[in-house]
């Protein structure tokens, strides 16, 4: 008989959706941001000028959103869009200043966050577990 509890998808689903909600409530209320919006500049934290089709594929979140939460963030002045010189229709988004630093002040709540979510596992399953998370991310 299937049971849905013991699915693997399933348990990774609901922990996502769980965990993100959870670290949401955290940046949400001090940042105003979304869970679209902080992918997206978390995302862009990594550097360098990045397209609204890298981020799409880097944090499977539909285009879409994507573009959305692009467009709240320079809104915000938080990001800005950069024209390809070759070609002007190919735009690429990075970090303002503003978008830096309130990176630079969530960076110590999402690593708290982490360090909190894992405080539930023993120093030996934290390495398993996050040596197991790399290996199914990098299997697909």
């Amino acid at each position: 008989m299937f049971q849905l509890s013991g699915f693997l998808p399933y348990q990774l689903a609901v922990l996502a959706s769980r965990t993100s909600r959870e670290f949401a409530a955290t940046y949400g209320e001090a940042f105003g941001l979304t869970i679209p919006e902080w992918r997206v500049l978390a995302h862009l934290s990594q550097g360098g000028d990045v397209s609204v089709r890298e981020i799409h594929a880097r944090v499977d979140m539909d285009k879409s959103k994507v573009s959305r939460a692009a467009q709240t963030l320079e809104m915000a002045g938080l990001i800005k869009k950069v024209s390809n010189e070759k070609d002007r229709r190919l735009v690429a988004l990075s970090l303002t200043r503003k978008g830096r630093k309130t990176m630079s002040e969530i960076t110590p709540l999402a690593n708290a966050f982490a360090d909190s979510l894992l405080s539930a596992l023993d120093p030996q399953e934290r390495k398993v577990f996050q040596s197991a998370v790399e290996k199914l991310l990098n299997s697909g």
